[in-house]
């Protein structure tokens, strides 16, 4: 446990990842917000939205052929699909189909009608498809079959005066022939030149008719309407449980980024790696969420569980720690709140070494609000148990009381009380004295301060009680706690053996101690605090609600203050 730490390895990406994933899902408030938004979002956008009808035909085309059956025919003979496809969607087909749907009740504009037509072509086919979106199934069905027709119609159209055009043009090549044949005919007994030039008259001519006949021929067929367009069943587009997954996952997505924006400005610590390095120590333990059966702060004793068992882990690796079995005397302390739990821990870690056969003393150093003896409740015992107010000699005398832990042993508790001068109290020799009993063998020290940030309590005790151990929850300490407690300590002389960690509070919990601690706090500063403001022992310096006073705190005088 004294090896040094080791930094977090910058190659080391998969634990990277997963402390990252880790931290993201600590802001589950936000990650819920956005997967709520989302599917808030998606509901909205599928009940609000109009809904439209899609209906597809599918139209095959062809080229004009003489024989179709004849071998080697191919039919995508001079058939450009591109040029087709635009051709489907072109101004022309849309005014055909504008005029026949106004001779059937449906008068439209060509662009709102083009606006609904999709056009598409399935790979490697001379296939066009004509899909048509509108609001009502009939109207959609009505489209599609008028723009898929006037499509056809317009094709040939286009095919049959191309063939015209043609048969024009031999024919204006085959009157000037015809006419010359008929003078050459009319020359009775004329000469060889003059028959063979009728000849060849007539084979021009029998040419030009043969062409003539051909493109007549021609099967002008623009395509087939091989799927026609029928009324669709149910509205087209994303549905509502489609679009809620879609608002889910996009809602998912925004929660990670609201997530990742807040952990990259929490100043809390954002992992137990973290935590490690800013304090400088190793995690000892981590306290699981469970309350106390019978309802005070110690766990051990009081039946099997599992805080009672980390308790104990926390215990065994700090007393075969070498720089705390070298002394053994420890500091619990919190960084900043209450000091509730560091107390509870102090107390449960006090019993776990007094189980192990140790002779225990637990130093309760809070001197502002101390409750710990009241806490523990039926479990002190012995003297001074019945003197719980402050008596005529000054603090710790008269403050020893036993703590029986059933099963497990008693420990030596020197509960705290108020004091008027705090600074005065704990650098007192009889403090001293209660720190140098751990000199004995087999004898451990516990020593419950309040939070070291707060006040300037533990900073005096770390010269007699040099092994710190820092109880805090991951959640509300920030990294620049961490670190000032580590050169506060290390400052003072003494040692970070470790950060045990406790569960978070619940909101209401949080507030109420919250508003308990500012309560003291205000008390403390003007004197207004139980027991606060008065003198107890003669000569006995009066207290003046000044928190400067318990700054750089060392040993005094013991014979201070005597009359």
């Amino acid at each position: 446990m004294t090896h040094p730490i080791r930094a977090l390895e910058d190659q080391d990406e998969p634990a990277l990842l997963r402390d990252q994933f880790r931290q993201l899902l600590r802001y589950r408030a936000l990650l819920a917000t956005g997967v709520a938004a989302g599917l808030l979002g998606g509901g909205w956008l599928a009940l609000s939205g109009e809904k439209s009808y899609t209906s597809t035909g599918e139209v095959v085309v062809r080229s004009a052929t003489s024989d179709p059956f004849a071998a080697g025919a191919s039919a995508d003979k001079g058939i450009n699909i591109g040029s087709e496809r635009q051709t489907a969607v072109s101004d022309t087909v849309g005014t055909l189909a504008a005029k026949t749907l106004a001779r059937s009740g449906d008068p439209v504009e060509v662009g709102p009608l083009l606006k609904g037509l999709q056009v598409t072509n399935p790979p490697n086919t001379l296939v066009l498809r004509f899909a048509y979106t509108g609001r009502t199934p009939a109207l959609a069905r009505g489209r599609a079959q008028a723009l898929a027709d006037a499509y056809l119609e317009i094709r040939r159209q286009r095919t049959e005066n191309s063939i015209a055009n043609m048969v024009d043009g031999y024919r204006a090549q085959l009157e000037p022939l015809t006419e010359q044949r008929d003078q050459l005919a009319g020359q009775a007994g004329g000469s060889g030149e003059a028959a063979n030039a009728r000849a060849g008259l007539l084979v021009t001519i029998s040419e030009l008719n043969r062409k003539i006949s051909e493109l007549r021929a021609l099967d002008t067929t623009p395509g087939y309407l091989t799927k026609k367009p029928a009324e669709p069943t149910g509205p087209s587009g994303a549905g509502l449980p489609l679009l809620l997954g879609l608002g889910g996952v996009v809602g998912l997505a925004l929660g990670l980024l609201l997530s990742w924006v807040r952990l990259v400005f929490d100043p809390a610590v954002r992992s137990t790696r973290e935590l490690v390095r800013s304090l400088g120590a190793p995690l000892l333990g981590t306290l699981p969420r469970e309350r106390t059966s019978s309802g005070t702060p110690l766990a051990i004793g009081s039946g099997g569980s599992r805080l009672a068992e980390e308790y104990r882990a926390v215990a065994f690796r700090l007393a075969y720690d070498p720089s705390f079995a070298q002394r053994r005397r420890l500091l619990v302390t919190a960084p900043r709140g209450d000091g509730g739990a560091a107390a509870a821990a102090a107390a449960n870690l006090a019993a776990a070494f007094a189980e192990m056969g140790r002779d225990v003393i637990l130093l309760e150093a809070d001197l502002r609000t101390p409750s710990l003896a009241a806490a523990l409740g039926p479990a002190v015992r012995g003297p001074g148990s019945g003197r719980m107010t402050r008596g005529p000699l000054p603090w710790p005398s008269d403050s020893r009381m036993n703590v029986d832990v059933p099963g497990s042993g008693a420990f030596t508790l020197v509960a705290g009380r108020r004091t008027d001068n705090v600074a005065r109290a704990l650098t007192s020799v009889p403090v001293g004295r209660i720190a140098d009993e751990a000199d004995r063998p087999g004898a451990v020290v516990i020593v419950s301060a309040p939070p070291v940030l707060s006040y300037a309590d533990a900073v005096a005790l770390i010269d007699r009680v040099p092994g710190v151990l820092a109880v805090c929850d991951a959640r509300e300490v920030h990294r620049s706690d961490l670190e000032r407690i580590r050169e506060i300590v290390e400052a003072a002389g003494g040692t970070v053996l470790g950060a045990l960690l406790h569960p978070a509070r619940g909101r209401r919990d949080r507030r109420t101690r919250e508003k308990a601690a500012r309560r003291r706090t205000t008390g403390e500063r003007y004197g207004t605090s139980p027991g606060r403001g008065e003198h107890h022992g003669r000569g006995g310096p009066e207290h003046t609600g000044d928190p400067a006073e318990t700054l750089g705190l060392r040993a005094v005088d013991p014979t201070a203050g005597r009359g």
